[in-house]
């Protein structure tokens, strides 16, 4: 258990746009502290380490292994394309660390069985980098629709999707590199629906297919994906993905009283209830302030957990995690989505 007087270390693996993302939120939470980054080239472990250096020293590992390595680091967040994140993250527990791992967990539901398995063994703490889960308003939200506070819900819609541009976003084009509407963008609506209404009893989907910049190398990947849901109060769910085109990135969950309606639904600022009889609309508030972009709420929960000795985030369970990556892998193979790598 990491003592809790001391700040929480944390190291970054890999230098992309997300590793920014976290590190940017990571400066606002007072007792954690960025110490370290790994890169494949010291001098891009370099160039990202001087972004943050004015909070504290950085130091720049020009490779994973010496990241994994750094004993002053308590908890790394693997930020690597997931078709990498079982590699860098069986590095990491390995070395002795705990492990903030980026979604998609890994390509698939065996891949991150053998993860989680991994750290169970080391009692290490691991958890799928769902911030979403861990935002305070669609905490609020999954709240307040599971205690019927707005009524009976019948349906939610949630589509999240952009025009990925190939210079700007290779790997979201690459399925050697884990490209995959599904497991980049769906994994946001497919996770929105299973917090509030729990595993799904039964998936559908539709999906335009792709082959990658280099169809000889085999794998294909879904462009734009439509799945619906059904859950075990009859429950049901319509949710859109797509790197081919902009999408509203908003969520609805219809009820018997009226709507509830988030704009960003992925990270929302804000959430409001609009009944159906006319009444005034109820803004729905959080129960603390969203940090940053809200990764910052995230990085308290990794650190919440680190601290209580917990070995997993009753946010973001393990159990949530698998469940999740085998829906994605049956929706993978209902559409003919099939990574190269993939038997």
């Amino acid at each position: 258990m990491t003592t809790n007087s001391a700040p929480i270390r944390w190291g970054i693996l890999g230098t992309g746009r997300i590793a920014h993302s976290l590190a940017t939120d990571l400066m606002l939470v007072p007792d954690g502290q960025l110490v370290a980054v790994g890169s494949r080239s010291k001098e891009s472990a370099e160039t990202f380490a001087k972004v943050y250096a004015a909070h504290g020293p950085v130091r720049a590992h020009g490779s994973y292994e010496e990241l994994a390595a750094d004993e002053d680091v308590d908890v790394v967040y693997v930020a690597s394309p997931h078709s990498h994140h079982l590699e860098h993250a069986t590095l990491v527990l390995e070395a002795g660390k705990h492990v903030l791992c980026e979604k998609a967990l890994t390509l698939n539901s065996a891949d991150s069985q053998t993860m989680v398995d991994l750290a169970t063994s080391k009692k290490l703490f691991l958890m799928e980098a769902m911030w979403m889960a861990t935002n305070p308003i669609v905490r609020r939200v999954v709240a307040d629709v599971r205690s019927g506070r707005f009524g009976f819900p019948r349906h939610v819609h949630a589509e999240l999707g952009f025009v990925a541009d190939p210079d700007k976003h290779q790997r979201l084009l690459d399925p050697a590199l884990g490209a995959s509407a599904l497991l980049d963008m769906g994994i946001y609506p497919l996770t929105f629906a299973h917090l509030l209404f729990g595993e799904a009893r039964a998936l559908t989907a539709q999906a335009n297919i792709g082959t990658g910049p280099d169809s000889a190398a085999g794998g294909t990947f879904d462009l734009d994906l439509v799945m619906t849901g059904k859950y075990a109060g009859n429950e049901l769910s319509t949710m859109v993905a797509s790197v081919t085109s902009h999408s509203s990135r908003s969520a609805a969950i219809a009820t018997d009283q009226g709507r509830i309606e988030l704009t960003d639904f992925h990270h929302p600022s804000s959430a409001v209830f609009k009944p159906a009889n006319g009444d005034e609309p109820v803004e729905i508030v959080g129960d603390e302030p969203v940090i940053g972009a809200a990764y910052g709420n995230e990085i308290v929960e990794v650190q919440r957990c680190l601290r209580e000795g917990l070995l997993e985030s009753p946010l973001v369970p393990h159990s949530q995690t698998l469940s999740l990556m085998r829906q994605m892998d049956m929706i993978r193979e209902s559409v003919g989505a099939r990574y190269a790598t993939e038997s």
